[in-house]
């Protein structure tokens, strides 16, 4: 594991070097045998409930030493719009914040299930780093087409820039983070200024793994069109690809191997059309790894993702 992280450290300052390649950096696999064999059975699908299961027992469970978490904290004024905080017992002031976007395929998806593990592992990750963790869920299509969830964004941000300092977070120093559906809200968000909290977007730093950033180019599906709308005369005003080309925000870009293809097209789109304009973020490929696992991971022995996550943390502070 040693060698492995060593490698990842060493592939994650190029990919923050100023003028990184333009070719997809393959990671070296981190999942253990056992778990690789059972996602490569699953397969290149986006599959929750079997992916849990291989990853639910190696993540902690509450009560959750040395932690505090407030929960459903209210943003907005639907019933959607709350938001989950975590800081150390003993927080340091103006630490950074990680902002955290769920997926679901734009028309499901919940920060926290039951007694799930998911998604607070990314939150317990980002405060043992030093950072105050923000994970928020939002209205959902078809009810909330686009673009609902932008908006909602925004209105969370709006939230952390004017409380989060009482947590001990620093509210020029956010960082958002999406998954899948997730990614591409936050894509969105950065994309189009008019949703945007403060000029210039309000954000140090942005990650985005397995997104849809163009839905011109994108597989249509009912998913894609409950959120975009059937209308595809209106998506290349609602591709995120220009905005992010025009944004000065630090970005972290990577899809897993065993993601679907689209979501591979996607990056990879988005990546060329950074590096034709000279901003190159670096594209990982995190080999093997799901659409799921990647984001299952995260505060795990496999530290494939959290650690070119931490580079971009480091960035900011």
């Amino acid at each position: 594991m040693r060698i492995v992280c060593g490698i990842l450290m060493s592939l994650a300052l190029v990919g923050c070097a100023s003028a990184p390649s333009s070719k997809t950096v393959a990671l070296p696999s981190a999942v253990t045998s056992q778990i690789a064999a059972e996602l490569a059975k699953i397969g290149r699908v986006v599959a929750p409930p079997p992916t849990e299961k291989l990853y639910a027992p190696l993540q902690e469970r509450e009560p959750y030493a040395g932690v505090q978490v407030r929960r459903d904290v209210r943003y907005g004024g639907d019933a959607r719009h709350l938001l989950d905080v975590f800081t150390l017992d003993k927080p340091q002031a103006n630490q950074p914040v990680l902002v955290f976007v769920h997926g679901g395929a734009f028309m499901r998806g919940e920060r926290r299930t039951g007694d799930s593990p998911f998604y607070d592992n990314i939150m317990l990750w980002a405060v043992r780093q030093g950072m105050v963790g923000v994970n928020m869920t939002y209205r959902l299509a078809p009810a909330h087409p686009w673009p609902a969830a932008q908006q909602d964004i925004q209105s969370a941000l709006k939230w952390v820039r004017e409380n989060i300092a009482a947590s001990g977070g620093n509210p020029q120093r956010i960082i958002l983070m999406g998954h899948s559906a997730g990614a591409a809200h936050v894509a969105q968000y950065l994309a189009h200024p008019q949703f945007h909290v403060v000029p210039g977007s309000g954000l140090a730093g942005a990650v985005m793994l397995s997104g849809i950033f163009d839905p011109t180019t994108a597989e249509s599906n009912p998913p894609l069109q409950a959120y975009f709308g059937q209308d595809a005369a209106q998506y290349p005003a609602r591709s995120a690809v220009p905005g992010l080309v025009a944004s000065q925000v630090l970005m972290l870009l990577a899809y897993a191997e065993l993601d679907p293809q689209d979501f591979h097209t996607q990056s990879e789109q988005l990546n060329a059309a950074l590096c034709k304009a000279g901003k190159c973020p670096g594209l990982y490929k995190l080999m093997g790894h799901s659409h799921m696992s990647e984001i299952y991971s995260i505060n795990s022995a496999d530290k494939t993702v959290t650690t070119l996550m931490k580079q971009l943390v480091d960035r900011v502070r």
